[in-house]
């Protein structure tokens, strides 16, 4: 007998399915990679001893800012939700939570968020924590049905926590913090790209304002992806740039030779447009990105 997704629900006890929807509306995969990014931030603005106390404290305010947004992007966007199919069955669109009891959940998460970071890491991070709410949810998410431009603010929206990470532990930003920023804020059009051509014809019938739907043919998603990774490999050797050591060499011609990867990746995108290129592409972004971090941390030496 089969025991596919709806008989597996099935099982769940109410309560353990409600719990689990909740959890789902979290969209807790995105954290993990956010919050990955503020301990990076956090740990090059420390020189790599960063107060211990003060890093939990930034990655539970943001974990909980990050979850708000998140459900709130799932408020606003249910009606489109229940026209594409990989997210019909999402606990909003699919009936198993109601758009209210979500939107009173993610109100609480990120009131409690905001006044975390407040009280334990100080004014700056609670503040650009809410600035990243409300880029995310109120601006970035709308623009989704007005313009395919939405990628940009939502790329601020996802780079700017570097900076909560960074002043949670060091309250001046240098050029390290301001490169931190760009590399996340770039890396993000090539695999926004990717993501949006994989999954045009869903976000055709959502009415969402991709490039990949605007532009059927591929070529300005293909030339977005190109500029973003041109753009990375530049800024990616920032950090090295400042002192001459054996940790910064090394740095630097990694991230040329990674910048270089995500380049080819994204040109061949660029002139193939199909499904395999933008496979390919997606994953070579979810390859660079923990790699470049981990240069970070482990290789240039600290001025």
């Amino acid at each position: 007998m089969s025991s596919g997704p709806a008989t597996l629900t099935q099982r769940k006890s109410p309560v353990r399915q409600q719990l689990s929807d909740y959890l789902e509306l979290t969209k807790p995969k995105i954290a993990v990679l956010l919050l990955v990014c503020v301990t990076i931030a956090a740990f090059c603005a420390s020189n790599g001893q960063p107060d211990i106390l003060k890093l939990i404290h930034v990655i539970v305010g943001t974990a909980l800012v990050a979850a708000s947004s998140c459900v709130w992007n799932q408020c606003l966007e249910v009606h489109a939700d229940r026209q594409m199919n990989r997210t019909a069955q999402r606990p909003i669109p699919s009936g198993r939570l109601s758009r209210y009891s979500s939107a009173m959940f993610g109100t609480f998460l990120g009131s409690v968020g905001v006044s975390y970071l407040l009280a334990t890491v100080g004014l700056m991070p609670a503040l650009i924590g809410a600035l990243t709410w409300l880029l995310y949810v109120c601006i970035y998410t709308p623009m989704k049905q007005m313009t395919p431009w939405n990628t940009t603010i939502g790329a601020i929206a996802g780079a700017l926590p570097m900076f909560m990470g960074w002043l949670a532990v060091n309250p001046v930003l240098d050029i390290r913090a301001v490169a931190l920023f760009a590399i996340l804020f770039f890396w993000q059009f090539p695999h926004f790209m990717a993501i949006a051509w994989l999954y045009r014809e869903d976000y055709a019938q959502g009415g969402m304002q991709m490039w990949s739907v605007v532009d059927r043919t591929g070529t300005k998603a293909g030339i977005q992806a190109v500029s973003g990774a041109m753009a990375l490999l530049l800024v990616s050797v920032v950090p090295g740039v400042g002192q001459i050591a054996m940790g910064n060499v090394l740095y630097m011609l990694l991230s040329l030779l990674g910048g270089t990867f995500m380049l080819l990746a994204s040109w061949r995108f660029f002139v193939i447009r199909d499904e395999k290129s933008a496979r390919r592409l997606l994953f070579a972004s979810l390859i660079y990105l923990p790699i470049q971090l981990t240069l970070l941390v482990l290789l240039p030496a600290h001025v």
